[in-house]
């Protein structure tokens, strides 16, 4: 198997910021970041890497919620992780990531934002179902898969965001 990257926290200083700009909070912040797990498969045939919850989760049928993972990932250039909910949170409960699959590019790692990974997620129960995922519990999994370019390919672009930094012009 070849081996594409490797998982990483971000700084405290990052998750910091970020955690306070996303839930406004400062109650327990440097506990919620020491427990952080990085990713890593269940067993050896999972292709996923479960993402595991910093804090317990709970959405009501349509409630949304945007979660900073304190995770980043350095990866070998060509090579892309693509992020999804769990495979049974989704058969469950319907639970669904807002832009239906999270992109996280190679060159996202050196970003300002230290390549920050943040999930956000939606419960679109159709039957009335309340997802509770528990403090350390995989809420969302990544896959590692490579991809080509065009022969004809030129950009020269580098990023320095999330999302929309890489919109081609």
């Amino acid at each position: 198997m070849q081996r594409v990257a490797k998982f990483y926290k971000v700084s405290y200083k990052q998750f910091e910021k970020d955690w306070i700009d996303t839930f406004g909070q400062t109650d327990n912040i440097e506990e919620i970041y020491k427990e952080i797990k990085l990713p890593k498969r269940a067993t050896t045939g999972s292709a996923g890497y479960d993402f595991f919850a910093p804090v317990q989760i709970e959405l009501k049928p349509g409630e949304t919620v945007k979660i900073p993972t304190g995770i980043r990932v350095e990866i070998l250039e060509n090579w892309v992780l693509k992020c999804y909910p769990r495979s049974g949170l989704g058969f469950k409960f319907r639970l669904q990531l807002n832009n239906t699959v999270g992109i996280i590019d190679s060159d996202y790692f050196n970003s300002s934002n230290e390549g920050h990974i943040f999930c956000k997620l939606t419960n679109d129960s159709n039957e009335n179902k309340t997802v509770c995922v528990n403090k350390g519990d995989g809420f969302i999994q990544g896959i590692f898969v490579e991809y080509g370019i065009t022969f004809d390919d030129e950009v020269s672009a580098k990023r320095d965001g999330g999302f929309g930094s890489t919109t081609a012009k």
